[in-house]
């Protein structure tokens, strides 16, 4: 049995849970998720905690209970504390600037590259090299940060490039001249 799927998942105060069963709706203040699990998993609301269990002993059962247990832990977080993805613009004349809710990035092309966000998903730039991706869901926030970062992935050589805040680059070393 899955350790993970084992803990219960304790609501917060503002979150409202709505079980209908294998579709799950959570209500707080960042917003409103919903998702429809795979079968295998029973779901109970017991007070203030979300209890998941397997339906049975087989395998298929067994794998996806952590999995349920974490994408309903993950939609709670989500609509009470929100999610967040901060981006960092390494060379030199590349920048981002929000155009009403549209990312504008110019990452040494010939044109800026425009970025439309999703309902939920809303972008935050500061110093013009600093963008941040927020939202109430984490496999949205994650997606979109991803698709920004594959703009302009950081090469190995000089490290210019669009990186996620803390990423470590492995440098290579140039050409060594003729001796």
């Amino acid at each position: 049995m899955s350790r993970i799927g084992k803990t219960p998942i304790q609501l917060p105060e503002k979150v409202a849970v709505t079980l209908d069963g294998l579709s799950v709706t959570v209500k707080g203040p960042k917003g409103e998720l919903s998702r429809t699990l795979p079968d295998g998993v029973s779901i109970s609301q017991v007070e203030n905690t979300i209890v998941v269990a397997p339906t049975s002993e087989k395998r298929k059962s067994r794998e996806r209970h952590g999995l349920c247990r974490t994408l309903i832990a993950n939609m709670v977080e989500g609509v009470s504390k929100g999610y967040s993805r901060r981006l960092e613009i390494v060379g030199v004349g590349s920048r981002a600037q929000v155009k009403g809710k549209t990312l504008v990035v110019s990452a040494g092309f010939s044109h800026p590259v425009e970025v439309v966000p999703p309902s939920g998903i809303t972008f935050a730039v500061e110093n013009n090299t600093n963008v941040t991706v927020s939202g109430a869901d984490k496999e949205l926030v994650g997606n979109e940060a991803a698709k920004i970062r594959a703009i302009r992935p950081p090469e190995p050589y000089k490290g210019k490039g669009i990186k996620y805040q803390g990423e470590r680059i492995r440098r290579k070393a140039g050409k060594s001249g003729k001796k």
